[in-house]
């Protein structure tokens, strides 16, 4: 398969060549322990603390404000658990409320607390396009709320939330607010005094980075317990040898990424819109996410009477690497939460189709995947049985 054909971007991205030659040096020659006190660990001391400044600027933060963690699934672990824990012996705090279209790393962990420690779990809602909207923030916050938890631009349907104005809200009635925001830097500007955000949690392999780091802001005075202990590192939040390498490889990528944004936005925003125009072209076919507040590489569809994965498997042996949502998911028969929280029915959400971009997707990739893709969803159907559809027929 041409990686030019690779269709799922939101799954991972391929470390981009610049990263690894940073990354480098700390696999060979720096390989030091960056706890040891001879030269070799005070340089991979140096290197760690030199890509937290860096990552620190970049995110409009100080420094100490970020932890380094093995990735975005132990940032939302850290977080929620970490700050829900916190909040409950600090004040007695004992609600969460988090948006039912969140990455599982976000809803697992949200449900253990509730189950195994006994907090109130509260769904946010959201509209027919995944989004939350403040009012409704307003409405559920109570006293004795924890922590609030959304999703900045989800994984599945690319709808962007209105964090900030979130934010306001939880800051004026004290509440801490965090967001996932693993999906957003590699495609818009990311700052977190814009954002007026608690906590944020990125991940590398997202941005063109290494798999295997990621990070957790934490804006200054707020509570959290560490949810890994061991030794002192990272201010005793998250115990663990540092991965140098990774951790340079991280700093790297979300730079890059970051000074890139506007250029590679650009030239997503037109294939995504393309690719949109075109699938809704296809029989009975539906958009899913808001059609304008998305991601700029994001395009997502349900199709009636397909079946997702059969269609992912067509899609593969035609040399087109797609995602039927989340990367955490697939090959799971059962529909997707996200899309039945927004209002999908079973019948429809079975059928989902993901196709993410990134900075090498050219024109010609994505006409070739067009001029596929109908085709294999028509035999996705006939496998299924599904051969009269109605060209009209939509999922509400």
């Amino acid at each position: 398969m041409s990686a030019q054909n690779y269709f799922d971007y939101a799954a991972t991205t391929p470390l981009d060549p610049r990263v690894w030659a940073a990354m480098q040096p700390y696999f060979e020659t720096e390989f030091g322990n960056p706890s040891s006190v001879h030269g070799y660990g005070q340089r991979a001391e140096a290197a760690v603390e030199s890509a937290r400044g860096r990552l620190a600027a970049a995110l409009g933060c100080q420094p100490e404000e970020l932890v380094f963690t093995s990735g975005g699934t132990e940032s939302n672990n850290l977080a929620l658990r970490g700050a829900a824990l916190a909040a409950r012996r600090q004040r007695g705090a004992n609600r969460l409320l988090v948006s039912p279209v969140e990455h599982s790393a976000v809803a697992r962990t949200a449900e253990q607390l509730a189950t195994e420690f006994g907090f109130e779990l509260v769904r946010l809602p959201v509209d027919e396009y995944g989004m939350v909207h403040p009012q409704d923030v307003a409405r559920l916050l109570t006293a004795d709320t924890a922590l609030v938890s959304v999703i900045l631009a989800n994984n599945e349907i690319g709808t962007i939330n209105p964090i900030s104005e979130i934010a306001a809200i939880c800051r004026e009635r004290g509440v801490l607010l965090h967001s996932d925001a693993i999906q957003a830097p590699a495609y818009r500007p990311l700052n977190v005094n814009d954002l007026g955000i608690d906590l944020l949690s990125l991940g590398a392999h997202k941005l063109y980075g290494p798999k295997g780091v990621g990070l957790l802001y934490r804006r200054a005075g707020t509570p959290l317990l560490p949810i890994q202990t061991g030794g002192s590192h990272e201010s005793g939040l998250r115990a663990g040898t540092h991965n140098v390498p990774y951790i340079v490889g991280l700093a790297e990528a979300f730079e890059l990424a970051q000074s890139e944004v506007d250029q590679t936005t650009s030239q997503l925003v037109r294939l995504r819109d393309r690719i949109i125009s075109k699938v809704l072209e296809i029989s009975a076919s539906q958009l899913t996410g808001h059609p304008a507040q998305r991601l700029p590489n994001h395009a997502s569809f349900v199709f009636k009477g397909v079946d997702g994965n059969a269609l992912l498997m067509l899609l593969d042996d035609a040399g087109f690497a797609c995602s039927s949502g989340s990367a955490c998911k697939t090959g799971d028969p059962q529909p997707s939460e996200v899309l039945l929280a927004m209002g999908i029915t079973p019948e429809w959400a079975a059928g989902s189709l993901r196709i993410t971009l990134g900075k090498h997707t050219t024109p010609a990739n994505v006409d070739a995947l067009l001029t596929a893709l109908p085709s294999l969803v028509e035999r996705a159907r006939a496998l299924e049985g599904n051969l009269e559809i109605n060209a009209a027929d939509k999922h509400r």
